[in-house]
């Protein structure tokens, strides 16, 4: 036991992460490379999409009050520049500019059926070009949180691997001998779960937010048209 701690110890002294990293094999290097790689790009997407949410909630908040408050649809219209962000205003601009073409198509400013129909296809159409700019790089997060702990386990794997070849090749089997070996393997998996586990959270959060925005788009949706229909 003694001769344990002593040569844990020993290891503990001589051998820092850096050390580990720097004297890894080409393969869990390669690997540490990839992680790290992946987790600096889902940072950069969790700090993108954060402030991406925060003007959209914003944005859309300022637009629904607007719109339940009464403000002639033109109106509204002439302001979209104000809702850039806005899920729910890019929906509402595709329905009123079929409406209005509706209205020049007409010569006058009713609705019959078929265009009516060709409102709802156009806002449809303008929900799912929404979700799919909401979701743009979230699924990447989801990747690296399911893919990222397995990719270090390779790493450590294969290091592992490369620690018995070299005793296998000395036939020297102490601590002092092999735990640098396995502790350069390890660093892989705790790097893979290092970059997995934020990507997990932020994955989980940023769907959680896109529901209530995919949400609140069919709910605006149906009540666009609803008035639509009572006004004309």
């Amino acid at each position: 036991m003694y001769i344990f701690l002593a040569a844990t110890a020993v290891v503990g002294a001589r051998y820092n992460a850096l050390d580990l990293v720097m004297n890894a094999g080409p393969m869990v290097k390669l690997v540490m490379l990839i992680l790290i790689v992946a987790s600096i790009a889902c940072w950069a997407i969790i700090f993108a999409k954060y402030l991406m949410f925060r003007d959209v909630r914003r944005e859309t908040d300022t637009f629904l009050s607007q719109f339940y408050e009464g403000i002639s649809w033109d109106e509204l219209f002439k302001r979209k520049r104000h809702f850039q962000n806005s899920p729910l205003a890019h929906v509402f601009q595709a329905g009123f500019t079929e409406v209005q073409k509706s209205y020049k198509e007409q010569a006058t400013k009713t609705i019959d059926e078929q265009h009516f129909d060709n409102v709802i296809r156009s806002i449809r159409r303008a929900i799912n070009a929404e979700t799919v700019r909401l979701e743009k790089a979230v699924y990447f997060l989801a990747t690296t949180g399911a893919t990222a702990p397995f990719v270090g386990l390779f790493g450590t794997v294969w290091g592992i691997m490369n620690s018995f070849q070299g005793i296998g090749a000395t036939g020297v089997a102490n601590l002092a001998v092999v735990a640098p070996g396995i502790s350069e393997a390890l660093i892989a998996t705790a790097i893979g779960l290092a970059a997995a586990i934020p990507a997990v959270v932020a994955y989980n959060f940023f769907q959680s937010k896109l529901r209530v925005f995919v949400s609140e788009m069919e709910n605006f949706a149906s009540d666009f048209t609803n008035i639509l229909k009572r006004n004309h």
